[in-house]
């Protein structure tokens, strides 16, 4: 490569960064962004703002979405389990009812102390499907204790509870967990990231679920489109670990995203299978 043609592309890789400093501090500013805004402010094309956004998404320091990017909510702030509860109530509602049509009869069940893994158990107990639920959520040993469920057998994990989340942690919840094996395990996560990562704000948390993945014959898990616009502290596994996702209110880049990571994506509707 010649002198000048090595200073053209370093003077080309000077304006690029300076381009991006400047669309991250727009993005700071109002939180997000779009392809559009860019093309006009910076006079480029719609490949090269994505290529930007792409790259920002590189560096952690932005997420993109259809038609723009936002920033990345990484947070250690959790819910209580009776907000999340009343969260994207129609979206649990359906995840919750094609999570049941999965479920054969006398099969053996993980459910992590998610609210969408309660709607799993209330779907179930509706059907009246025989099987076994093992789980460290106080409110579904609630649920399926007191309703007139005998096909459900229930295994309680006990341990230490946590009042937020209405949920049963620690060392002793882990080693319940992994003194059984179960046929399925369905699951939530607090935020999935580009890269796949899925996340949990607390670290207790974290660890039940991940001894459940590991003791399970086949690993589901269960989001709504929220989840792909936060994450937490607590890195639980990668999508590489599920073999299924239902999905509900994605975007087609969001599917495609999911797939690559390797599970299989069943994108949900708002009435069961």
């Amino acid at each position: 490569m010649g002198q000048n043609e090595q200073d053209s592309t370093e003077g080309r890789s000077l304006l690029a960064d300076a381009r991006r400093s400047a669309i991250l501090t727009l993005l700071k500013t109002a939180g997000s962004v779009t392809v559009a805004e860019i093309e006009s402010q910076f006079g480029v094309s719609s490949m090269t703002a994505r290529r930007d956004l792409a790259e920002l998404e590189r560096r952690g320091v932005a997420r993109r979405t259809h038609g723009g990017a936002v920033l990345p909510s990484i947070t250690a702030h959790e819910d209580s389990f009776a907000s999340r509860l009343d969260r994207e109530p129609e979206a649990k509602r359906a995840l919750g009812a094609w999570a049941a049509e999965l479920v054969r009869e006398g099969e053996s069940l993980f459910l992590d102390g998610s609210s969408s893994a309660y709607h799993v158990a209330k779907a179930l107990a509706e059907r009246g499907t025989r099987c076994t639920i093992i789980t460290n959520s106080l409110p579904i040993i609630d649920l399926i204790g007191t309703l007139p469920t005998p096909g459900i057998d229930l295994v309680g994990v006990g341990g230490t509870l946590r009042r937020l989340t209405s949920s049963f942690v620690g060392p002793l919840a882990t080693r319940t967990v992994e003194a059984h094996v179960a046929d399925r395990l369905f699951f939530s996560a607090k935020g999935v990231s580009r890269d796949g990562l899925l996340t949990d704000a607390d670290a207790l948390e974290a660890d039940v679920k991940r001894a459940m993945i590991a003791r399970a014959e086949e690993v589901i898990l269960l989001i709504d489109a929220t989840k792909l616009e936060s994450r937490g502290l607590n890195v639980i596994t990668t999508l590489a670990d599920v073999q299924t996702v239902l999905a509900h209110g994605i975007n087609q880049d969001d599917l495609q995203t999911l797939k690559l990571a390797g599970p299989r994506v069943l994108r949900v509707a708002d009435t069961a299978a």
